[in-house]
């Protein structure tokens, strides 16, 4: 009897806790029905903005010109390398001599075709430094080098470029400029004019702002101002082996008529006209910066003294190549949008005295953004770019992704653009895949290569030289980046045609 008296009391201790429990919950479900009657409704969550594209780009490797480029411009890397990598001097010593000898070996006359390419240098540096570190050591060192790339451009301080004499800045005369009147001014000038908001703008993207766009496989250079395209030129990049980077930058200051001093390169060592450490005077016909340059961040200077035919492929060591004539109309714009106002008459009056150095500071930074995409939309057309560093960016994920940001999927396009748009991809790639093994192909994905083959054919022989291959899209008609405004290709005017002579004349 005792022991059923216990039973019953447990039993109704576990049946009440269970009452207990479930009058919890149901108390808590109701306390929080009403706040959530109570809740107003203007604090409801803001809708969340549409995703970036995610965007495919291979990791650009590290060559042995742009470390070259590296130990010059970068002085703390040396110090680094041997605290935290644990390098030794001897191997330090190895790793520079390499990369001077492949600098020295560059020759700037070689058509585009002739130039390695930006996979087959990042190989052959691979090899050499895991030749001097071992192979776990080389990539551990190859993955601090590019972190060091892509911040050293990203220093508050105004820097000089690769191959240009490291003395400050300050030392320059400044010019006095009035302040901007125009009636499209630019940015209000802050309380610190070099702390401006370095945001990108997001892929296949316009800005909404002001700042410069530099788009390397498109070679074009687009000047923003309040979201509003004003001017394009068509400029020079660095070559493969030294890639333009990527990333936000900026522009403070305009320098007319740098001097120059040739580094302690081996390409100088040899030179019968140039010796290391010899300033080169402004204005100098040796003096490769031309008649100005604009400082962006090591290693990197957007400069002229290009000369034409290099406009539009590859011109430089990591830098924005232009004519003098281009540089100069760009200088102008750059000068307004950043609050400054340089003349005409005052420009001209700089590349007339070649001797003086000048520098125009600009009352607000302007962003510079660099950007590597190799396709773009523009009033309907899909414009498809070489893949000119082989990052592997002409892929369906990035069409898709380009389609996209303007409410387009490949569903949406004829099964003629699709098919041309698909051929243009490979077409434009650096090292275009060969053909996928038949065996392995079903009979539909057999006839889908056979009209790929057919489109490739054709495109190659409208495109034999060309940089970029141009497709119509119906579903993408109005819409896309804007269009080149008044573009300057660095080109001289074509020489107007004769007259014709009359029948008189001939009779004569």
């Amino acid at each position: 009897m005792k022991k059923l008296f216990l039973t019953v009391i447990v039993l109704v201790i576990l049946v009440g806790g269970v009452w207990v429990v479930k009058t919890l919950i149901l108390d808590v479900k109701r306390d929080l029905a009403t706040r959530e009657t109570t809740v107003p409704t203007q604090t409801a969550a803001t809708p969340s903005p549409t995703p970036t594209p995610v965007i495919v780009i291979k990791e650009l490797p590290i060559t042995l010109p742009m470390l070259d480029a590296l130990f010059f411009v970068d002085l703390k890397l040396v110090p680094e390398l041997k605290s935290k990598l644990q390098l030794t001097d001897e191997q330090i010593a190895q790793l520079r001599q390499v990369a001077r000898e492949e600098t020295s070996s560059l020759q700037e006359d070689e058509t585009d075709a002739a130039i390695v390419s930006t996979t087959a240098a990042g190989e052959k540096a691979a090899t050499k430094i895991s030749a001097i570190l071992g192979s776990e050591k080389a990539q551990q060192f190859a993955d601090f080098v590019i972190e060091r790339w892509q911040k050293i451009g990203n220093n508050d301080a105004d820097t000089l470029a690769l191959s240009e004499e490291p003395s400050p800045l300050p030392t320059l005369s400044p010019i006095e400029v009035p302040p901007n009147t125009s009636a499209s001014p630019g940015p209000s000038p802050s309380a610190d004019p070099t702390k401006v908001a370095l945001m990108p703008s997001g892929p296949f993207a316009a800005p909404s702002d002001t700042r410069i766009v530099v788009n390397a496989p498109a070679h074009r250079l687009d000047v923003f101002e309040n979201g509003q395209l004003v001017k394009s030129y068509l400029v020079g990049i660095g070559y493969p082996e030294f890639p333009l980077p990527t990333g936000m930058r900026k522009a403070s200051q305009i320098i007319f008529n740098p001097t120059w001093t040739p580094p302690d390169e081996p390409w100088v060592e040899s030179s019968s006209k140039v010796k290391v450490g010899q300033k080169i005077a402004a204005g100098d016909k040796l003096n490769p910066l031309g008649v100005l340059k604009i400082p962006i961040g090591l290693p990197s200077l957007i400069h002229g003294g290009k000369q034409p035919a290099k406009i539009g492929g590859f011109a430089s060591h990591g830098c924005v190549g232009m004519t003098d004539k281009q540089v100069q109309s760009f200088a102008k714009v750059l000068a307004q949008i950043g609050g400054a106002e340089l003349t005409d008459e005052e420009i001209a009056k700089r590349a007339q005295n070649r001797k003086e150095t000048k520098v125009v500071k600009l009352k607000t930074s302007v962003p510079v953004e660099l950007r590597y995409e190799t396709m773009a939309v523009e009033d309907g057309k899909l414009h498809i770019y070489r893949d000119v560093y082989d990052r592997d960016t002409n892929v369906k994920e990035n069409l898709e992704a380009l389609l996209g940001t303007y409410g387009v999927t490949m569903e949406d396009l004829t099964e003629e653009e699709r098919t041309q748009a698909m051929a243009a991809l490979e077409l434009m790639s650096r090292a275009p895949s060969g053909k996928t093994a038949a065996a392995t192909l079903t009979e539909a994905e057999k006839a889908e290569q056979r009209k790929l083959n057919i489109a490739r054919q054709e495109l190659t022989r409208q495109t034999k030289g060309r940089k970029e291959v141009v497709i119509e899209i119906a579903a993408l008609a109005g819409k896309g980046y804007p269009a080149p405004v008044d573009l300057e290709t660095g080109q001289p005017p074509k020489p107007e045609a004769a007259p014709a002579k009359t029948a008189k004349a001939k009779a004569k």
